[in-house]
């Protein structure tokens, strides 16, 4: 009897942890464009900013949660290359610095020092975020690394309506798409 008890609290507790995984891959799949959603990859991120891989994907897309990390909003999922997922485990690490001022002097250091990996040029980021899901807003940038006015033709600021490139000529720079 005592062994029949012990192997349902087995089955039910590995019920639960699946059912617990599913819930993770379907919210941070809620960032990913539809048609893409069957073969993409998803990870969960841990503490030591590494990461478990929760469902491996057939495409090169991945996505996962930030929800609640530092300076992340309480809903906040993203998608973007495998390629960039070195990029993302720095920038969270970076992003965990508590104090502000020193969070930046940190990130300018990094990107200064050339330490702070380029994300794949031309890689879409997806992002998914807001107070909750039922506030959330969805956001599209451009990885364009080292891209300025001069190379790209495009403006550095918002002033003309149109897409445009932040963090001009760092590794940072990405196309802003207004209206997403």
């Amino acid at each position: 009897m005592k062994g029949t008890i012990a192997i349902v609290f087995v089955i039910l507790a590995i019920s639960v942890s699946a059912f617990a995984q599913q819930a993770e891959i379907d919210k941070a799949l809620l960032a990913a464009p539809a048609n893409m959603k069957d073969a993409t990859t998803v990870i969960h991120w841990k503490s030591d900013f590494t990461y478990d891989t929760l469902k491996k994907g057939t495409n090169r897309l991945v996505c996962y949660d930030r929800s609640g990390m530092p300076t992340h909003q309480p809903f906040d999922l993203e998608c973007t290359s495998v390629a960039n997922l070195d990029r993302v485990a720095q920038t969270l690490k970076l992003e965990a610095v508590a104090d502000k001022d020193a969070r930046q002097k940190a990130f300018e250091a990094a990107e200064k020092a050339g330490g702070w990996k380029a994300p794949e040029f031309g890689s879409v980021w997806f992002h998914f975020f807001g107070a909750d899901q039922e506030h959330a807003r969805r956001h599209v940038t451009i990885a364009v690394p080292g891209a300025t006015n001069k190379t790209m033709g495009l403006p550095e600021d918002n002033k003309q309506g149109g897409v445009w490139i932040m963090n001009a000529g760092s590794t940072a720079a990405h196309l802003m798409t207004p209206g997403t």
